[in-house]
């Protein structure tokens, strides 16, 4: 097993935490040598010190199939509930000095063009149902300026899969300078090549040449169950929902926050206590420990056995220890136009330091 020690002169380290711990034949012995990894990982990172500043900020809402959402666990007649997209601001300590990330920088304008989304909206009462569905609105450059994070100072950008993603606008292509123009995009291996080469099921949730023309300097392919970038923070690889999802660690005041897509709020943690009409009774029902978001099922039983690992990681929340420490990059947001469709409990949007600031 790795250690959660830096290397000198190393920036990430690659770790082996999990490496094999998915390779027996049985699916359930793989859950159970996941959780018992996850465990040890937990502590361990629970060792390390917190990043030096972490801060979830609105970006936008938009209207998503219950179905895939919650599964076919929630008993409403809505068949859309309404999810809300952050950014999650990272700053921390390094071998080679203070870094920055930007986990889930959404472009907005650039991502409705996926094509899921685009037939959504394909409707003649689209302005009427963008003022009621997407009632919140906030660019990426709007929320990095309440931060007073300076674009240059952008190290990394990530995301934990790149489902809807245009990463053109931020790192820029052959002849057009990116906003950020000093970050690369940390991305798992499989994700970056998977998204080059989509089958049908999967090219629905991306964005047409959303990483057309990017600079290969600008991409840092990742390998491995699990990276370290920095203290307190690290990318575990949690596949499932797609081949190269991943998930972001970070540790702080409140404890280890998991963030990933692979469930839309707690309730998908911690169904047992869940609020919304029918989880909780589907997940008695079938035994599920979790509830997951299940637009794509590239690999429902890698997506359950992560969202497990993803929950052990985070522990409990500080503030309502029925639900886990896991906060969705994309949430179930209340709306008057889906009625039962509001999480239990939500994180809402957190802030733990002081930036550095160039």
């Amino acid at each position: 097993m790795s250690t959660l020690n830096y290397r000198p002169g190393s920036e990430f380290i690659a770790l082996d935490d999990f490496d094999g711990a998915r390779d027996a034949a049985a699916p359930a012995a793989r859950l159970a040598e996941v959780r018992r990894r996850g465990e040890a990982f937990r502590e361990r990172l629970l060792r390390d010190s917190n990043v030096l500043y972490y801060r979830s900020i609105d970006l936008i809402t938009a209207p998503y199939p219950v179905r895939y959402g919650l599964r076919d666990a929630a008993s409403v007649a809505s068949p859309y509930m309404n999810i809300l997209n952050r950014l999650f601001v990272v700053q921390y300590q390094t071998p080679v000095g203070v870094k920055t990330l930007l986990f889930s920088p959404s472009d907005i304008d650039a991502n409705a063009q996926t094509p899921f989304f685009r037939e959504l909206a394909n409707t003649r009462f689209r302005p009427l149902l963008e003022k009621v569905l997407v009632p919140f609105r906030r660019t990426v450059e709007e929320a990095l300026a309440m931060t007073g994070i300076s674009p240059a100072q952008v190290d990394y950008i990530s995301y934990d899969h790149l489902h809807t993603q245009d990463v053109r606008k931020w790192l820029g292509t052959k002849g057009r300078k990116g906003y950020f123009p000093n970050a690369r995009l940390l991305v798992m291996r499989q994700e970056w090549e998977a998204a080059k080469a989509l089958l049908p099921p999967q090219a629905m949730w991306y964005c047409p040449d959303g990483i057309a023309d990017v600079d290969p300097q600008k991409v840092i392919l990742l390998d491995g169950g699990a990276v370290k970038l920095g203290a307190g923070v690290a990318l575990v690889h949690t596949p499932g929902h797609t081949e190269g999802n991943h998930s972001l660690v970070a540790k702080t005041p409140d404890g280890l926050l998991v963030t990933s897509e692979n469930g839309v709020c707690a309730d998908a943690y911690a169904p047992q206590a869940s609020k919304i009409p029918g989880v909780k009774d589907y997940a008695r029902t079938y035994g599920l420990e979790v509830i997951m978001n299940a637009n794509t099922l590239e690999s429902s039983n890698d997506q359950y056995i992560s969202m497990v690992l993803e929950k052990t990681i985070a522990g409990p929340a500080k503030d309502n220890p029925a639900f886990c420490n896991v906060v969705p990059s994309s949430e179930l947001h209340p709306n008057m136009f889906f009625p039962g469709l509001a999480p239990t409990f939500s994180f809402g949007e957190l802030s733990f330091g002081t930036p550095v600031l160039a």
